[in-house]
């Protein structure tokens, strides 16, 4: 498929201003200049507050959702259609993303008629002074939409951006002007609370007018459909878009008050450009609804054609030579030319017909739709718990879900048939495109981790009653063995924490014997011990008695067992205790075992302190052990998102010699950035692995205070030197050893330095 390839650059390289300007200059667009005072007067000051506050749960609900998954994956060109595309599959999210570039395109049109109405006071002049009455808005609207078109078409996105900073300014110089003028001379203010409620003797209903003034707040995520001309999106889109989110409801608030303050409801519902009447310099009104309305129309003649440029390039289109045609650019922005000349062609088809009511009822279910989609993709993946999932920008779940279902609610209290409609046209286009792309797991992979957590949720219940088990997808599977479980609860402790919220555990306890009807009893008996255990816990472990003759076989009994996931487990814990022979002895003769089954494998030295405060995770790095380097951290990570560390800080050492340890400790800072894990730079500190230098020493001075160090361990240094390496630790805490069988990358960039780079890098 041609599509757009991940993290590819290109574009203008804009900041975070055109984000915030293409939006706010969207949200103050006709709605707030022509029908406010319509509002106000029909459902008074507080009706108007609850349709703004309902219409922002949608938006703002939209504007965080946006901003967290923006900042989980790069956002590339085609704004909320890339993150719908790629989180629902490229069928569900074509069928989405068409009838969302409908909406904009068409959304254009209704800007430019709007633009007319700003023209109201000089069609009288001009009749007054000429006698020639322009009596068709159309002779305005038209010239108006083809002027625009051209502009875009040949100077491109950057000149529409330079000209939305003075477009703003317009707009607020007319909100100034409004606020600083004086009621209207007949109007006599009731006061107190009558003047919150009044409205005017014949009401429209309150949905009716909330499906009216609903669209005044759709354009927060106008400047995400720049995405693909940004230079930082993960930065710009979150601090854009949510910021004009919430200084469009502050001035939609502060209007709203005001026309209840200065006029009567009559006045309010019968002038529609009553703002003009109220404000102090009332020429600059017109000039600010012009502004709004052509700002609003220049935002989303900028913002569809990169829509539709994104949904061709993803060759979905029933026609490949029309989709190659729409994909195509110009120059090194690849600025889409001929998708723009589609928009304007719409567009100018809806002005010249000039009843377009139908229309925008429809356009408003699918601006539900793409938001409720939003809110639907964030809250799946707060559900799913995935570990690649790590936003650097947090929204909460209720949030998403209120999001979501305030969507469905409102889409059919504005009208049951339009939302039936536009439900039964996306189905269509689905249908459409599902006859030509044969891609099918798109739902299937938003949808994967969500069923993960459930049926991981169910299978720990089931246990409980005697159940099943079932999965997909990498993450951490591991088995505990530990004969020593009701004198040491450190083993079991580690399980739950690793398997908390991204995997799976499976706690065995190891019964030395054999098999026959006492022991089978001691089996059931410590079982249900271990299930209370674990209910006091409220851990998320799957526990079990293990009956083996020996420690031996139970590991090659254990290693076998399928994962409570459906999977097979992918790691295996060593539990043993410092100066404990037996048990290292247990360790050295059983690795072989496991590292011949392909598992990563963990040792945890316990200590006499148990964790201690659980404050302090010290990871330490040495390029010796650099495969291991992706796994101890993204541990540390893990533990981190559990409760009992959460006060918790981890930090990381870095031991290199002095030609790479810049370019190592470089590669991790990269790494960690862009695997959006928390730990700030300076955290980690560089130590110079000099001549005659004693790592353990070094150790054991940082970390002597550590609750848990982390430590990388290689099969070759085990069998070499035995237990030699688990020794010398004295007077510490509790200390993990970390195997990694496979490469696990914390992010886009994996952390990997050869040996001929150890050999070769300057120090920087």
């Amino acid at each position: 498929m041609k599509g757009l390839q991940e993290g590819a650059g290109g574009g203008h390289g804009f900041g975070t201003a055109p984000v915030f300007f293409t939006a706010i200059s969207t949200i103050l667009g006709a709605v707030l200049f022509l029908r406010f005072g319509y509002a106000v007067g029909n459902v008074g000051f507080l009706g108007t507050l609850a349709i703004i506050l309902l219409g922002h749960v949608v938006t703002l609900c939209t504007a965080l959702a946006l901003a967290e998954i923006a900042t989980n994956k790069r956002v590339e060109g085609g704004g909320e259609y890339f993150v719908i595309s790629r989180s629902f599959g490229i069928v569900p999210g074509a069928a989405i993303g068409l009838t969302l570039f409908a909406s904009q395109a068409v959304s254009v049109a209704f800007y430019v008629i709007a633009f007319a109405e700003a023209f109201t006071p000089i069609r009288q002049v001009v009749f007054d002074s000429t006698g020639i009455l322009i009596s068709d808005p159309r002779w305005i609207s038209a010239p108006a939409l083809l002027l625009l078109g051209t502009i875009i078409l040949t100077r491109g996105a950057a000149l529409g951006v330079k000209a939305l900073y003075a477009v703003a300014a317009i707009i607020f110089c007319a909100l100034a002007a409004f606020f600083l003028g004086s009621p209207l001379p007949e109007y006599v203010d009731p006061g107190g609370l009558s003047r919150l409620s009044a409205r005017t003797d014949d009401p429209v209903g309150f949905f009716t007018v909330f499906a009216i003034v609903f669209p005044a707040f759709t354009g927060m995520t106008a400047g995400v459909g720049l995405s693909g001309d940004l230079r930082d999106p993960r930065r710009s889109i979150p601090i854009g878009t949510v910021g004009a989110t919430l200084l469009g409801m502050l001035i939609y608030i502060a209007v709203a008050y005001k026309l209840a303050a200065s006029a009567d409801p009559a006045s309010l519902v019968a002038d529609q450009l009553i703002m003009q009447r109220i404000a102090v310099w009332g020429f600059l009104i017109p000039l600010g609804l012009a502004a709004a309305t052509m700002s609003s129309a220049l935002g989303s003649i900028l913002v569809a054609p990169r829509t539709l440029q994104a949904i061709a390039q993803d060759g979905v289109l029933p026609s490949a030579k029309i989709g190659e045609w729409l994909a195509a650019g110009r120059g090194q922005a690849n600025e889409p030319v001929n998708a723009t000349l589609v928009v304007v062609g719409l567009a100018l088809a809806f002005v010249l017909v000039g009843n377009v009511n139908f229309v925008a009822q429809i356009i408003s279910m699918f601006f539900m739709v793409t938001y409720g989609s939003l809110c639907s993709i964030s809250f799946f993946e707060h559900m799913a718990s995935s570990p690649e999932y790590r936003p650097s920008f947090r929204s909460r779940w209720y949030i998403s879900l209120l999001g979501a279902a305030t969507c469905l609610w409102l889409m059919f209290r504005m009208s049951a048939g339009y939302a039936a409609l536009s439900i039964i046209v996306m189905v269509g286009i689905f249908a459409v495109i599902s006859a030509r792309v044969s891609e099918r797991q798109g739902l299937a992979h938003i949808f994967q981790g969500l069923i993960f957590q459930v049926n991981r949720t169910l299978q720990v219940f089931m246990q409980r009653v005697g159940g099943t088990e079932r999965d997909t997808g990498w993450r951490p599977s591991i088995v505990c063995l530990s004969a020593v479980t009701f004198e040491s609860r450190s083993g079991f402790d580690l399980l739950r924490w690793i398997a908390h919220r991204y995997g799976f555990g499976t706690y065995l306890h190891l019964i030395e014997g054999f098999l026959n009807e006492e022991s089978i009893e001691q089996r059931r008996v410590i079982k249900a011990r271990l299930v209370r255990m674990n209910e006091m816990a409220g851990s998320h472990v799957y526990v079990d008695a293990l009956i083996s003759p020996s420690y031996t076989t139970a590991i090659c009994q254990a290693i076998q067992l399928p994962g409570i996931s459906g999977k097979p487990n992918n790691m295996l814990l060593f539990e043993f205790y410092r100066g404990e022979p037996r048990h290292i002895r247990h360790v050295l003769e059983n690795f072989p075992l496991v590292q011949s089954a392909g598992l990563d494998v963990i040792f945890l030295s316990v200590s006499q302190r148990s964790f201690g405060f659980r404050r302090k995770i010290h990871v330490w790095l040495k390029p010796s052990e650099l495969e291991n380097a992706s796994f101890m951290i993204l541990l540390g990570y893990i533990l981190l998102g559990h409760a009992d560390w959460a006060k918790a800080e981890m930090r990381i050492f870095v031991i290199s010699a002095d030609q790479s340890r810049f370019r190592l400790s470089n590669a991790l800072l990269t790494q960690i950035r862009e695997g959006r894990l928390p730990i700030s730079p300076r955290n980690i500190e560089r130590i110079p692995e000099r001549p005659g230098t004693d790592v353990k020493t070094l150790i054991r001075e940082r970390s002597r205070d550590a609750d848990l160090t982390i430590l990388g361990i290689r099969p070759q240094v085990i069998e070499s030197d035995g237990a030699a390496p688990f020794e010398g630790f004295e007077g510490m805490g509790d200390i993990l050893f970390v195997h990694s069988a496979r490469q696990i990358a914390l992010g886009d960039i994996p952390l990997a330095l050869t040996g001929s780079d150890r050999e070769t890098e300057d120090t920087e």
